[in-house]
């Protein structure tokens, strides 16, 4: 084999390489939907990680004590005594690593759900590039999380209206990254995965909700439900998760870490992200610590 072909293989095999081994280095916590009080300043951030918050949530639906549809009129639900835009500011200042982004719709508003209702996809489209550009000027955030749970229209509707959103902030330099945050769901999955579809190329990460399978799950379920999803979403960077009260899905406790670790070397981790800071602050932070930890050491 001459030096030329040796060259190509190595340079090959150091591609393949690379492909295999992703940034794992990103951390994500959702923050601010149970108004219990919690700062940005009170979760602990390890220089080491790629760290983003995620503020739960702006909806398109009235602030009034009965909530209605806004079609696209974003307004903000989180607790914003605590997480404002000029504390946004002093996080992101102290913390270079840090980014900010906003999620939208989550599961409820007031007494009910929040529904994805659109009275139409352009009227839906126009309103929300309008009323979120306001918000993330507003707040200094960098990118958008979608977090709709319940729905009012067909999956066609949602992927048109989710992907012609996420493609205008883009562009207009707005944003400079998006997630989704579906679940094991027929009706989730269904609207999902035909954004997915259309607009996949427009989503850096799948916030999968790992902490919606039941409570209990275990190391080989987890790693079974993590394959699947990574090939419902293909191509895609797929976030392992789990919820900080331990009500659902693998917990730190029980393997979590482990199925990590085991993801990590097939080359399948692409970081971790928690439900929720707010629920975290009774046990101290502990498992944002043992998770930054996990990796800054991960190679």
């Amino acid at each position: 084999m001459d030096f030329l072909s040796k060259g190509l293989l190595t340079f090959l095999f150091l591609l393949q390489t690379i492909q295999a081994s992703p940034d794992t280095k990103l951390f994500r916590e959702y923050i601010g939907a149970e108004f219990k009080g919690v700062t940005f300043s009170d979760v602990p951030i390890s220089p080491s990680v790629d760290f983003h918050f995620i503020l739960s949530f702006a909806i398109d639906y009235t602030t009034s004590d009965s909530p209605s549809p806004t079609n696209g009129q974003f307004n903000v639900f989180w607790d914003t005594d605590n997480l404002s835009p000029s504390q946004i500011s002093s996080i992101k200042n102290n913390h270079p690593n840090v980014k900010v982004a906003l999620s939208l719709g989550g599961d409820s508003i007031g007494n009910g759900y929040a529904y994805f209702n659109p009275s139409s996809i352009d009227s839906w489209v126009d309103n929300a590039v309008s009323s979120l550009t306001s918000i993330i000027n507003q707040y200094n955030l960098d990118g958008i999380d979608v977090d709709y749970e319940h729905f009012q229209s067909d999956p066609e509707t949602f992927a048109e209206c989710i992907g012609r959103l996420l493609k205008v902030l883009k562009n207009k330099g707005v944003i400079s990254f998006a997630s989704i945050a579906p679940f094991d769901d027929e009706e989730v999955q269904s609207h999902y995965l035909a954004l997915w579809r259309k607009y996949g190329h427009l989503i850096d990460y799948v916030n999968f909700q790992f902490y919606a399978y039941d409570e209990g799950t275990t190391v080989s379920q987890f790693l079974s439900y993590f394959d699947t999803q990574r090939s419902n979403y293909g191509g895609g960077k797929i976030l392992a998760s789990f919820i900080s009260d331990g009500s659902g899905g693998l917990s730190p406790n029980n393997g979590f870490f482990s199925a990590c670790a085991t993801l990590k070397r097939e080359g399948k981790f692409h970081g971790i992200f928690i439900w929720s800071a707010d629920d975290s602050m009774s046990n101290g932070f502990r498992y944002e610590k043992r998770s930054q930890a996990f990796l800054a050491s991960a190679r």
